[in-house]
């Protein structure tokens, strides 16, 4: 949807959706991915998969390429998360990766509730696993989102022309 799209990435409790409310509060037009985007699917083949499996996580990317292709919005940014962000990584002109200490990490898990994604004690631990392996986080342009949120948002304003 924007001139110019950009990619907000991170693990879980991040920061992306606080993020994202930010920036449409600015005034930007902001995909909330994983609300808008995301369904339980094969990473490869995009084919619907039943249950709730975090590496099923995926966006649809034939939608990705549409709002990208609409060019209506001078930029875009997209938020969330999604295991199969290779399939469409390219269509975005930058990508920010909020990145968090473990110890931000574990108090924002414990914050949580129980019912949200990584509250769950399971959940919490594949986070925490996740964050040390870096497995399903794109290359990008690093964000400390340990910061209040109105530096991390006019970091990625400033760097987003």
């Amino acid at each position: 949807m924007g001139v110019r799209n950009y990619l907000v990435e991170g693990v879980s409790c991040a920061g992306k959706t606080t993020v994202a409310t930010e920036l449409e509060r600015r005034g930007h037009h902001v995909v909330h991915g994983d609300r808008v985007l995301a369904y339980q699917g094969d990473p490869v083949t995009g084919a619907p998969l039943p249950g709730h499996v975090h590496e099923h996580h995926v966006w649809d990317v034939a939608e990705v390429r549409r709002i990208v292709a609409a060019r209506d919005a001078p930029r875009t940014f997209f938020c969330g998360g999604s295991r199969n962000f290779a399939q469409f990584i390219d269509l975005f002109d930058e990508v920010f990766v909020l990145e968090v200490d473990q110890a931000t990490l574990v108090e924002r898990l414990t914050a949580r509730p129980a019912d949200e994604w990584g509250g769950a004690p399971e959940e919490t631990a594949m986070v925490l696993r996740l964050h040390a392996s870096r497995q399903d986080i794109p290359d990008g342009v690093p964000i400390d989102s340990t910061r209040s949120l109105a530096a991390v948002v006019d970091e990625i304003e400033r760097l987003a022309p």
